[in-house]
This record gives C-alpha cells, sequence and structure tokens, in this order.
C-alpha cells in the first residue's frame, strides 16, 4: 500500500498516469487544487489537504458525500498545500509516496515541488515525483537507489543544496566512481541507461535522480 498524492500542477493525461501509476489498496490524497487531476482520472480522493480555495461548492458536498475527508488548513499559510500533503503522508505508516501532477506549469511551483523531495519529515521515505515519462526521486548520504528501466533510458543526477560526494552509479553509459558531483554544474546531466537495471550510490550530500523511460516505476 502507497500514497498517491494529486498536485495542482500540470497532467496532460491525468487517466492515463492513474493507470500506470495507481494499484489497488492505495491510499488516493489530493493537494487541494489536485483534487480536479484526481477527479479527471476517475478516482476519488480519500483525502483532500490544503486550504481548500479550488473547490466549489457542488464539489466539496459530492465528495463529502463520497465520504472523503478534509484537512483544512488557513490560506494565509506558510506552506504549499502540497507540502502540507506530503507532511500528512510522512506521519502515516506508508513507506512509499507517489507525486503526481507536481510538474510542468510555473516554473517557481515546479521547482519548490522538487525541493520539497528532500524535507527532512520524508527522509528514509520513499518518494517519487512522476509524470508521463519521468521519476525524480532525491537521494541523502548513504542511501543506494536502483533503476528498473531499458537500455537508452535518461538518467540525470543534479547535486540539491551543496556538493554531492561519493557518488558511484553501476549501469550507467558514464560511470561514477565515488566522485564529487559539484553543485552549480550539469556533469551528471544526460547519462543513458545502458542496461534494464542501474544504481546510484552516495556517501553524502543529496541529489536528485531525474529517470526517463516509459517502463520506470
Amino acid at each position: 500500500m502507497r500514497i498517491i498524492i494529486f498536485a495542482n500542477g500540470v497532467m496532460d493525461d491525468p487517466r492515463a498516469d492513474a493507470i500506470r501509476r495507481i494499484a489497488p489498496g492505495d491510499i488516493i490524497v489530493a493537494a487541494d487544487g489536485g483534487t480536479r487531476h484526481a477527479l479527471d482520472a476517475g478516482v476519488i480522493p480519500q483525502h483532500i489537504i490544503g486550504d481548500l480555495d479550488s473547490l466549489g461548492s457542488e464539489t466539496r458536498a459530492q465528495l463529502e458525500a463520497a465520504g472523503t475527508i478534509f484537512h483544512a488548513h488557513p490560506p494565509a499559510k506558510d506552506e504549499t498545500d502540497l507540502e502540507l500533503a506530503l507532511l500528512w503522508a510522512a506521519e502515516q505508516s506508508t513507506q512509499t509516496i507517489v507525486v503526481l501532477g507536481a510538474l510542468g506549469g510555473r516554473p517557481d511551483q515546479a521547482l519548490a515541488n522538487l525541493l520539497l523531495l528532500a524535507l527532512p519529515a520524508l527522509e528514509g521515505r520513499e518518494v517519487i515525483l512522476a509524470g508521463g515519462e519521468w521519476t525524480i526521486q532525491c537521494l541523502r548520504g548513504g542511501e543506494t537507489l536502483i533503476l528498473h528501466g531499458s537500455p537508452g533510458d535518461t538518467v540525470s543526477l543534479i547535486p540539491l543544496g551543496g556538493d554531492a560526494h561519493g557518488v558511484r552509479t553501476m549501469g550507467l553509459a558514464y560511470p561514477l566512481r565515488d566522485e564529487t558531483l559539484h553543485f552549480g554544474l550539469a556533469r551528471g546531466v544526460n547519462n543513458v541507461m545502458e542496461e534494464p537495471i542501474a544504481v546510484v550510490k552516495i556517501a553524502s550530500g543529496r541529489l536528485w535522480c531525474f529517470h526517463k523511460g516509459y517502463s520506470n516505476a
């Protein structure tokens, strides 16, 4: 069982993403405006989290009748609706959190959503931002990420918040062997999977891993 969060970014085909990403037993959560993506995907959110300013009265009444639980926060708040949803998810016993609809649209919001992967509350969880061909995860020092895909898939490794030390990869065309990827430089961008499985390890620091491939999880 996982938590699936619908954010209020761009989803070109919510139903296709839902078919691809959602499994029976998953807990469906919408970060306020992400409710429209969930409904367009044909799923009813079990929880809606945020200031609820994006919900019309008719939609809210229908969701209340369906048993949706609302977690209301004041409009004047420091956190985005997605951040509140992730913090709520971090309090649950579920290990894996998948976020849909977090990319596209406003570049400031998309960047802020990517940065949320580094939330301290999410440490030790598997958190995936997914959309279309892409999945994005954040590795912290001492962690190992196993990528499942196909030869030719794109993999980009980008330091987050500082240099990433002791980066080691297997299964990629341009291997890294306990090397440092420096913050602000693009050395780790646009690598390629040579095998169906690739491995990324990091000794210290933080690292975004962007994986593009239709066969990824």
